[in-house]
């Protein structure tokens, strides 16, 4: 009973910890959603040249770009990747957490399929 007791808790607190870090609610000026079933959530992205996010969790998604990208991805451990994506490309993106940063000249539109899988909840 007592280790049902510690798995339940720590289920309770990551919902909680990847809920308080959701992009929706954290940053809405870059993120909205746009459809939502219980097997997926599909987000608007937009950033302007130059725009910054918060650090914030995704789960399991697919990205497709409306345009052409060019982006900063800052971790918890401060390392960052800086990464490309052209218009019309998808990219598999692993479930974590992140900081964006559009570091090109024009803006970055794209549309992030978030899968709901058990492991994500």
């Amino acid at each position: 009973m007592l280790r049902s007791l510690f798995l339940l808790v720590g289920v309770c607190l990551a919902a909680s910890v990847s809920m308080a870090q959701d992009p929706v609610k954290v940053d809405p000026q870059h993120y909205k959603v746009i459809f939502e079933n219980d097997q997926v959530r599909v987000l608007k992205i937009h950033y302007g040249p130059g725009e910054k996010s918060v650090m914030h969790f995704h789960p399991n998604s697919v990205v497709v770009y409306e345009n052409d990208a060019h982006m900063k991805m800052t971790t918890p451990d401060g390392k960052s990747v800086v990464s490309d994506g052209k218009a019309g490309d998808s990219q598999w993106t692993p479930a974590g957490l992140h900081l964006p940063e559009n570091v090109g000249d024009k803006p970055v539109d794209a549309v992030l399929v978030e899968l709901k899988t058990k492991s994500s909840h």
